[in-house]
């Protein structure tokens, strides 16, 4: 539970700096966390969800489906080609394991619990000095976002309309200031005056 008056919304990382930390964590053996970071940042998830997943979810085709736990819909996600090579390598770093198990499974048996992966986050923003001020298992969801953004480029505007409805927004308004790009708007008046 957070304290009163804190901040409790995630920061979004730049894609380049998410995959720098993806590379960082495998090079140095924490294979598990470089794959959370990984998996939540190009499929757009929910913590709760991703670490939901099994071995057989990312191993055994394209896709894989799953039902949202917090809004209980069926979604289909596509495991981009360059990612399935880094779920491969992690896999087959962590001893080829039964494709039943979790993928995040703890070394005492149980699967990672959200707060134990946002205490490795906040370890990892420190250990590899990432550039981000409120870091948190969110921040991969809010990454994945601005990423379909900035790829969409002119199109922006139909990225957000196909966010809003993956994200699950009632309006693309939502999902502006979700993604925090209605506060950077916002922060840009500012810099219109002249002085």
């Amino acid at each position: 539970m957070s304290t009163k008056n804190s901040i409790t919304t995630a920061d979004a990382l730049p894609w380049d700096s998410m995959l720098r930390l993806v590379r960082n964590l495998y090079k140095d053996g924490n294979y598990r966390l470089s794959l959370f970071v990984a998996c939540a940042s190009f499929f757009g998830l929910r913590a709760s969800d991703v670490l939901r997943l099994k071995w057989s979810d990312l191993l055994d085709s394209d896709t894989f489906t799953l039902i949202e736990k917090k809004t209980g819909k069926r979604r289909v996600i596509a495991i981009n080609r360059q990612l399935r090579r880094h779920v491969l390598d992690c896999y087959e770093r962590l001893g080829a394991p039964s494709k039943v198990e979790p993928v995040f499974r703890s070394r005492k048996g149980g699967v990672y619990t959200i707060q134990r992966i946002n205490v490795l986050l906040k370890e990892s923003k420190e250990r590899y000095k990432l550039d981000i001020e409120h870091f948190s298992t969110h921040t991969c969801r809010k990454t994945f976002g601005r990423e379909l953004v900035r790829l969409a480029g002119s199109n922006s505007e139909m990225a957000l309309i196909k966010l809003s409805e993956l994200f699950n927004h009632s309006s693309t308004a939502i999902t502006r200031r979700y993604l925090g790009l209605r506060q950077e708007e916002i922060l840009e008046c500012y810099s219109l005056f002249s002085f």
